[in-house]
């Protein structure tokens, strides 16, 4: 008899689980959309708050993007990574890049951005971080400084490798506007001169659909190249009709899927931007096509 009690208690302790006790989706969110919250200024006022409400919400990590001079948020990367954990959170990646001058890409000349990705990839693998991101960049005039660019990037790619953390590209709209007057996209003259194991992307599917074009055609392009996604709508996830993210979430496997971070811009202004990010994390957890872990 006090085995079946047993038994029978058990049952009801995991029908009645709260969604805390229960394997949660692995939903990261870029900290870029609470930046009206939660930015350098306030992290020392606000962090242990903020990142509560986000684990509470149903996300497990975070991208950052306030990286500067080997601190993040104006702190030790040691320090942001214990911030982290204390809410049961994890930094997942950074966007972050040198961008060239103008006369170090017309030298071809990395010399001091070498110097500044050693100081920063160390920082992020003392973060914890898997990913750092060159959040954005400018379509290059033409097919010399093109290719020069994409040196560049195979030599950060090649840095991050031999450190242990992999290096990768955050698209916009205008990735997808020819080179100069050629007629060459500017994504894929990338996609084709910059070695798959240096660089991967990290599509944003609002502005791929904001560029009149298909993310899942992309994906059936160059499958296996999407290490991360940038999961965005107009304002919070699923309200606009504009992407379909169950079709995006069914092709994870063409993708190359191992990550999805959560952005807002913000809101239509009847609701908080806290508020979106919540309600978008409850539209993922919903989505049945989204799986509790891409992290294979």
């Amino acid at each position: 008899m006090k085995k079946n009690a047993l038994l029978i208690l058990l049952v009801v302790l995991a029908v009645f689980a709260p969604q805390t006790m229960q394997a949660r989706k692995e939903m990261a969110l870029q900290l870029y959309s609470i930046r009206t919250v939660f930015g350098n200024n306030n992290y020392a006022e606000k962090h242990a708050e903020i990142f509560k409400q986000l684990h509470d919400m149903g996300y497990t990590a975070v991208e950052a993007a306030s990286y500067n001079d080997g601190k993040l948020y104006g702190v030790d990367p040691a320090q942001f990574k214990a911030d982290l954990a204390a809410a049961g959170l994890t930094a997942l990646s950074s966007h972050t890049t040198y961008r060239l001058s103008d006369k170090e890409l017309a030298d071809h000349d990395f010399t001091k951005a070498m110097q500044w990705w050693d100081k920063c990839i160390a920082a992020h693998k003392a973060a914890g971080m898997k990913y750092i991101v060159t959040p954005w960049g400018p379509v290059p005039k033409n097919l010399k400084d093109a290719q020069t660019l994409c040196d560049y990037h195979n030599a950060v790619g090649e840095k991050c490798n031999a450190a242990g953390i992999r290096y990768g590209y955050h698209t916009h709209s205008h990735e997808y506007k020819n080179i100069g007057d050629t007629k060459t996209k500017w994504i894929q003259y990338m996609m084709d001169h910059i070695d798959a194991k240096n660089m991967f992307w990290e599509m944003d599917v609002y502005w791929c659909v904001m560029a009149q074009e298909s993310p899942v055609e992309w994906f059936k392009k160059y499958p296996g190249r999407f290490t991360l996604l940038h999961i965005k709508d107009k304002y919070e996830l699923g309200e606009s009709g504009m992407v379909n993210f169950s079709t995006i979430f069914k092709n994870s496997d063409v993708c190359g899927l191992r990550g999805y971070i959560v952005e807002l811009e913000r809101t239509d202004g009847t609701i908080s931007i806290m508020e979106g990010v919540k309600r978008s994390a409850d539209y993922l957890n919903g989505l049945k096509d989204v799986k509790k872990s891409y992290d294979k």
